[in-house]
């Protein structure tokens, strides 16, 4: 399967609808779209992860590099997993707990949600 990135803006936030899966061969163009995101000044930016059906180490990679990218520039990230049960959760959620680094991220159940101008924090727990 491949990888589809879609772009959009919501209240003042870039979005990366991404689809498909997340692995060595597809990463690389989640990360271009992160740092293009950046060179045109975006600042806030949503990862909208709920169509991503899998998910290898180099996907956490891209998504770790994109959290210190966006904190070097003062940006903000978040992430959209959707809020499901354990066993038909979000790959990627289950994934980043399984590695210990969910909590790095600001995780939101949907995209009204990830781009409400009154929520500072994410709500989804691990």
């Amino acid at each position: 399967m491949s990888l589809k990135v879609l772009e959009e803006e919501r209240d003042g936030w870039a979005v990366l609808r991404v689809s498909g899966e997340l692995d060595l061969v597809t990463s690389p163009a989640v990360r271009q779209h992160v740092h293009d995101a950046v060179a045109e000044g975006r600042r806030s930016l949503v990862l909208d992860l709920s169509d991503v059906l899998f998910c290898d180490s180099s996907g956490v990679g891209v998504l770790i590099a994109s959290r210190r990218l966006m904190r070097s520039c003062a940006g903000r990230l978040r992430l959209i997993l959707p809020a499901r049960g354990a066993e038909d959760g979000s790959h990627v959620n289950r994934v980043l707990s399984a590695l210990g680094v969910r909590r790095l991220f600001d995780c939101y159940p949907d995209l009204a949600a990830a781009t409400d101008a009154h929520t500072t924090t994410g709500p989804l727990t691990a």
